[in-house]
């Protein structure tokens, strides 16, 4: 039986052995694009054109829904099958879903009826939600059903922008981007309390892995997962002393356990430092928010940026890096040029965070270009690599 199975699987054309595949270039590829073309709509270049809703709600949308989406599809569908031991979705199965959200994309871009577009966006992320239940389901894997609980609320926070699309209610689609903002914040909290001390250890080869502080871990979790409730309800759009405290608190958290894994070996090791940067950036978000919430600042949108430019967009690049090198059967070396892959996003962030208040236009340039180099080098770099069969012939 494993003859024939191996035979079928390397049967199966490279791009659709495994999700990771498809789904870290699609999403790459797409937000390489994304971001540019919505500063230039902000700028003013598309007058006669607008995707659903109008081009803020499409970027506001389609950064966490489409890009972050893509990126977590492919990571928990490959992951699945080492944890759970069993054989992840493959060939023409996971082409119908990366064909669901591409239809999807375009949908949302080019203006389809809400109705379609409602059950182009709802079916990808209810897809995604039932196969990851299904598998964890079938070993009674219970450690990672919290996983599955949050790609359902993902889907719930969907829904409500799809309901405020419908309405034309801006403020709802703001809430359901907020809250699924702030669920896939949760989820790089979860994964991320797992894989960064893992990667550390290996990755530096050292003798002992840094134990989690359990309690603290589910803080974090049940924290930032009020944190997208109390937005989702529309609680936590303006300025209130107590949430200040509550994102005090989590970033805090976040902070303790960053100097717990810390190692000055990261230093010279950028599939490592990306990752410990990345985690760095939710702590200023957090600290950020929490000063909007006393009233310290007079803005929320650049610590939303540190999350979604630095944190989320920061950690995707560098996990993206990582496990395209290890799924293909490379060793975990960067490719030539790579790293200032890493160095252009974190200053792209910088330049999101803290320039575009001072200087908005010439501000969100400077940070859409080195977003968009820093996603075409991985592009370049490593489209081959997940075109491609493995290098030592194994399948996946």
């Amino acid at each position: 039986m494993e003859i024939i199975d191996r035979r079928k699987a390397l049967g199966i054309p490279p791009l659709w052995r495994l999700a990771f595949r498809p789904f870290f270039l699609a999403g790459s590829l797409f937000a390489l694009l994304a971001v540019p073309l919505w500063v230039a709509a902000w700028a003013g270049a598309w007058h006669g054109w607008q995707p659903a809703g109008g081009w803020l709600a499409w970027h506001r949308h389609e950064m966490l829904f489409g890009f972050a989406m893509a990126i977590v599809a492919g990571f928990l569908l490959t992951a699945v099958q080492t944890w759970t031991g069993r054989p992840s979705i493959s060939g023409q199965r996971l082409m119908l879903l990366a064909l669901l959200w591409l239809a999807a994309r375009l949908g949302w871009l080019f203006g389809l009826p809400i109705a379609l577009l409602t059950v182009l966006e709802l079916g990808f992320m209810l897809t995604l939600a039932g196969l990851m239940g299904r598998m964890l389901r079938a070993v009674r894997q219970k450690r990672n059903y919290p996983i599955v609980a949050v790609l359902l609320l993902m889907t719930a926070a969907d829904a409500e922008v799809m309901a405020g699309l419908f309405r034309g209610d801006d403020s709802l689609q703001r809430q359901g981007v907020l809250a699924g903002l702030w669920l896939v914040a949760a989820l790089m909290g979860l994964i991320g309390g797992r894989v960064i001390p893992f990667f550390t250890q290996r990755g530096l080869g050292r003798q002992e892995m840094v134990k989690p502080v359990v309690w603290l871990d589910i803080a974090l979790l049940v924290g930032t997962g009020l944190v997208a409730v109390l937005h989702a309800a529309g609680l936590a759009l303006s300025p209130n002393p107590l949430l200040g405290l509550l994102f005090l608190a989590i970033g805090g958290g976040h902070l303790w356990r960053l100097l717990r894994w810390y190692d000055a070996g990261i230093r010279g090791v950028p599939l490592l430092w990306s990752l410990h940067l990345a985690m760095l950036w939710l702590v200023v978000a957090c600290v950020g928010l929490a000063l909007w919430h006393f009233g310290l600042l007079a803005a929320s949108s650049p610590s939303l940026h540190a999350l979604t430019v630095g944190s989320m967009g920061g950690l995707i690049l560098a996990m993206i890096a990582r496990v395209t090198l290890g799924h293909t059967g490379r060793p975990l070396e960067l490719p030539a040029g790579v790293r200032w892959a890493f160095v252009l996003f974190n200053l792209g962030a910088v330049a999101r965070v803290f320039l575009v208040p001072v200087w908005p236009l010439a501000g969100l340039w400077l940070a859409a270009t080195c977003w968009s180099l820093a996603l075409a080098l991985y592009a370049w770099r490593y489209a081959p690599m997940l075109t491609r069969a493995r290098v030592d012939g194994h399948p996946g």
